[in-house]
Protein backbone atom coordinates (compact mmCIF):
# COMPACT_ATOMS: atom_id res chain seq x y z
CA UNK A 1 0.00 0.00 0.00
CA UNK A 2 1.28 3.46 -0.88
CA UNK A 3 1.47 6.05 1.87
CA UNK A 4 -0.95 8.25 -0.10
CA UNK A 5 -3.64 5.63 0.52
CA UNK A 6 -3.19 5.68 4.31
CA UNK A 7 -5.99 7.23 6.33
CA UNK A 8 -3.33 8.60 8.68
CA UNK A 9 -1.57 10.49 5.89
CA UNK A 10 -4.87 11.81 4.51
CA UNK A 11 -6.06 13.01 7.93
CA UNK A 12 -2.72 14.68 8.61
CA UNK A 13 -3.14 16.62 5.35
CA UNK A 14 -6.57 17.74 6.55
CA UNK A 15 -4.83 19.00 9.68
CA UNK A 16 -2.24 20.91 7.63
CA UNK A 17 -5.01 22.59 5.65
CA UNK A 18 -6.81 23.61 8.84
CA UNK A 19 -3.59 25.09 10.21
CA UNK A 20 -2.98 27.10 7.06
CA UNK A 21 -6.57 28.39 7.09
CA UNK A 22 -6.56 29.58 10.70
CA UNK A 23 -3.00 30.90 10.68
CA UNK A 24 -3.94 33.34 7.90
CA UNK A 25 -5.90 35.14 10.61
CA UNK A 26 -2.92 35.49 12.97
CA UNK A 27 -1.43 38.96 13.44
CA UNK A 28 1.04 40.00 10.74
CA UNK A 29 3.80 40.44 13.34
CA UNK A 30 3.59 36.67 13.95
CA UNK A 31 4.43 35.76 10.33
CA UNK A 32 8.03 34.90 11.29
CA UNK A 33 7.06 33.66 14.72
CA UNK A 34 4.18 31.42 15.68
CA UNK A 35 2.61 31.39 12.21
CA UNK A 36 5.77 30.10 10.57
CA UNK A 37 6.42 27.64 13.40
CA UNK A 38 2.99 26.01 13.36
CA UNK A 39 2.98 25.75 9.59
CA UNK A 40 6.38 24.05 9.50
CA UNK A 41 5.36 21.80 12.37
CA UNK A 42 2.10 20.75 10.71
CA UNK A 43 3.79 20.08 7.36
CA UNK A 44 6.35 17.85 9.06
CA UNK A 45 3.61 15.43 10.15
CA UNK A 46 2.53 14.05 6.74
CA UNK A 47 6.08 14.53 5.45
CA UNK A 48 7.55 12.25 8.11
CA UNK A 49 4.79 9.71 7.59
CA UNK A 50 5.66 9.63 3.89
CA UNK A 51 9.39 9.44 4.54
CA UNK A 52 8.97 6.60 7.03
CA UNK A 53 6.84 4.59 4.62
CA UNK A 54 9.31 5.28 1.83
CA UNK A 55 12.15 3.75 3.82
CA UNK A 56 10.52 0.33 3.42
CA UNK A 57 11.69 -1.12 6.75
CA UNK A 58 9.64 -1.42 9.90
CA UNK A 59 12.37 0.11 12.07
CA UNK A 60 12.72 3.17 9.82
CA UNK A 61 8.98 3.56 9.47
CA UNK A 62 8.51 3.44 13.25
CA UNK A 63 11.32 5.98 13.70
CA UNK A 64 9.70 8.50 11.36
CA UNK A 65 6.24 7.83 12.79
CA UNK A 66 7.66 8.76 16.20
CA UNK A 67 8.99 12.01 14.74
CA UNK A 68 5.57 12.72 13.21
CA UNK A 69 3.92 11.99 16.56
CA UNK A 70 6.32 14.37 18.28
CA UNK A 71 5.32 17.06 15.79
CA UNK A 72 1.66 16.42 16.62
CA UNK A 73 2.35 17.09 20.29
CA UNK A 74 4.40 20.16 19.42
CA UNK A 75 1.55 21.46 17.25
CA UNK A 76 -0.96 20.80 20.00
CA UNK A 77 1.08 22.95 22.39
CA UNK A 78 1.40 25.71 19.81
CA UNK A 79 -2.37 25.71 19.35
CA UNK A 80 -2.82 26.21 23.10
CA UNK A 81 -0.38 29.13 22.90
CA UNK A 82 -2.30 30.62 19.96
CA UNK A 83 -5.52 30.27 21.96
CA UNK A 84 -3.89 31.88 25.02
CA UNK A 85 -2.80 34.81 22.84
CA UNK A 86 -6.33 35.15 21.42
CA UNK A 87 -5.10 34.38 17.88
CA UNK A 88 -7.70 31.58 17.68
CA UNK A 89 -11.36 31.58 18.50
CA UNK A 90 -12.45 28.66 20.67
CA UNK A 91 -14.46 27.04 17.88
CA UNK A 92 -11.44 26.91 15.55
CA UNK A 93 -9.27 25.63 18.38
CA UNK A 94 -11.75 22.87 19.18
CA UNK A 95 -11.95 21.83 15.53
CA UNK A 96 -8.16 21.66 15.19
CA UNK A 97 -7.81 19.93 18.55
CA UNK A 98 -10.27 17.26 17.40
CA UNK A 99 -8.26 16.70 14.23
CA UNK A 100 -5.04 16.46 16.25
CA UNK A 101 -6.66 13.82 18.48
CA UNK A 102 -7.82 11.88 15.44
CA UNK A 103 -4.29 11.93 14.03
CA UNK A 104 -2.81 10.88 17.39
CA UNK A 105 -5.10 7.85 17.55
CA UNK A 106 -4.29 6.87 13.98
CA UNK A 107 -0.55 7.29 14.40
CA UNK A 108 -0.49 5.35 17.66
CA UNK A 109 -2.40 2.52 15.99
CA UNK A 110 -0.01 2.57 13.05
CA UNK A 111 3.05 2.49 15.33
CA UNK A 112 1.56 -0.46 17.24
CA UNK A 113 0.86 -2.24 13.94
CA UNK A 114 4.45 -1.82 12.78
CA UNK A 115 5.84 -2.93 16.14
CA UNK A 116 3.86 -6.18 15.82
CA UNK A 117 5.06 -6.83 12.27
CA UNK A 118 8.69 -6.01 13.06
Amino acid sequence: MEYTELELWKESRVLVNLIYQVSKLFPKEEIYGLTSQIRRCSVSIPSNIAEGCGRRTSADTIHFLHIARGSLYELETQMFIALDQNYLVKGNFDHIFGQILKCKKLINGFINYYKKTK
